[in-house]
Parts: C-alpha cells; sequence; structure tokens
C-alpha cells in the first residue's frame, strides 16, 4: 500500500516540459513566450512615440518592464492554460 502511494507520488512530476519547434530546434516554451510579450512591449512603446505621450510615462523601464510581463503571462495563459 505505501509502495503504491509513494509510486504515485514520484510518477506525477514526470511529464516533459512544454517546448515549441521552431526551424527543427525545440524551444522551451517561456521562451517563446517571453519573446512575445518583449515583442509586445516595444510595439507599445512605438504606439506611445507615435501618439506623442511617451514622454509623459512614469518610470518607464518599470512601466514598459511590466507590460511586458503582462503580455507574458497572457500568452502562457492563453496557449497552455
Amino acid at each position: 500500500m505505501i509502495a503504491a502511494l509513494l509510486l504515485t507520488i514520484v510518477q506525477t512530476g514526470c511529464s516533459p516540459a512544454p517546448s515549441q519547434t521552431i526551424l527543427g530546434s525545440y524551444f522551451p516554451s517561456w521562451m517563446v513566450c517571453s519573446a512575445i510579450g518583449i515583442i509586445a512591449s516595444v510595439a507599445f512603446r512605438e504606439v506611445l512615440v507615435a501618439a506623442g505621450i511617451h514622454q509623459f510615462v512614469l518610470a518607464p523601464l518599470l512601466a514598459y518592464a511590466a507590460i511586458a510581463a503582462a503580455v507574458t503571462m497572457a500568452v502562457w495563459l492563453l496557449r497552455f492554460g
């Protein structure tokens, strides 16, 4: 009984890590989601610069890092739930 319980506990963590195939090479999914978040943050910054309101953003490094993190986590949740 204890051996079966121990075996069940040990085997619960044996699922493969989610990965994406890009040009025949496997990349961790978190890396793909992070790249999407960074690209979205840069695009958001360009939109603010084009609109002329970039200078009103307080602590831009913190704001754009937060946008990148939020988009990264949203992509992860939507894709891998």
